[in-house]
């Protein structure tokens, strides 16, 4: 049947998310994460895959790779061709493959952005950590600070990849405001940087710190010792969701550290060699438990001078 049904219109389906990232056949990072945690906050959501890998490189054995350029930008245009983003709400970007796909990407938002003012962009620049380096085309990180992250609402990157995107030492809660700061260009309102601050925080805790043009919120939950990967996949997709559904941005990234730590608790209970999701829950019942994980947030306090 043809896209014009003969008879009566057919409507497109309406997406809330589009999510732009790594898939694969095992394990729990990227879209294999991204969308079970999305759906669980009744969002509808369009999985974009930018590489498919069997699984994580971690294993003795891997297979997959980047999708070609012609695929991956095909996918893209053919959801603008469905008729199904008059009512985007957001973009999601994670793991890509290579810097053609962010270019493409980047021309892609931009084209959108001129039809649509409404969806808000959020985007995890992988790059790599500290325990393994830089793990992607360390060309991706000149095409993040030129043409993605501009176009970027909010940005998750980890300690080692603010330090990377901005060249600045990011050793202490102080200097990751500082490198933070000078990514709020263009359209960019917040940074949410996660494993942070080694030289300052305390041991037994893991830090995320949430940096806009005015304020700073520092988040701190206990350190739980599980170290499955996916983790910032995680992270980014539970408060992208329930940032998209409306809470602050504070609820939000303090709703992705209790999913974080469920996470991990489950990981470890279940000895999980990849990521666990919680059990799953009626809606109100899971907002009772996330808010039993105990988190310390607060406002950091800025000297008069590191306001701007």
């Amino acid at each position: 049947m043809s896209e014009a049904a003969s008879g009566a219109a057919l409507y497109p389906l309406q997406l809330d998310v589009v999510s732009v990232q790594s898939q694969v056949v095992y394990g729990r990072v990227g879209n294999n994460i991204a969308v079970p945690t999305l759906e669980a906050l009744a969002l509808t959501v369009a999985a974009v895959p930018t590489v498919i890998f069997s699984n994580t490189p971690h294993y003795r054995t891997m297979h997959g790779g980047a999708l070609p350029i012609e695929w991956f930008a095909g996918y893209l245009q053919d959801l603008s061709a469905r008729g199904a983003l008059h009512a985007l709400r957001t973009i999601l970007v994670g793991y890509l493959g290579n810097p053609a796909q962010a270019q493409a990407l980047a021309r892609w938002i931009r084209s959108l952005l001129k039809q649509y003012a409404q969806p808000g962009i959020v985007i995890d620049p992988v790059i790599g950590d500290h325990d393994h380096g830089i793990y992607v085309d360390p060309g991706l990180i000149d095409v993040y600070r030129s043409a993605l992250l501009p176009l970027a609402d909010g940005i998750t990157p980890n300690g080692f990849e603010l330090a990377h995107l901005t060249g600045l030492a990011v050793n202490d809660v102080d200097s990751i405001i500082i490198a933070a700061r000078t990514l709020l260009t263009g359209r960019t309102q917040w940074v949410a940087v996660t494993s942070t601050a080694p030289d300052t925080r305390a041991g037994d805790e893991v830090q995320v710190v949430l940096v806009t043009r005015t304020q700073v919120e520092v988040i701190a939950h206990p350190f739980i010792q599980a170290a499955p990967k996916g983790i910032g996949d995680l992270f980014c997709a539970t408060l992208t969701g329930h940032w998209t559904r409306g809470a602050s941005l504070s609820q939000a990234t303090a709703q992705a550290c209790r999913q974080v730590m469920r996470a991990l608790r489950q990981t470890k209970r279940m000895q999980g060699a990849e990521l666990w999701l919680p059990p799953k829950a009626n809606g109100h019942r899971n907002d009772e438990e996330q808010r039993r994980e105990y988190i310390r947030q607060f406002t950091y306090p800025l000297e008069s001078g590191n306001t701007t």
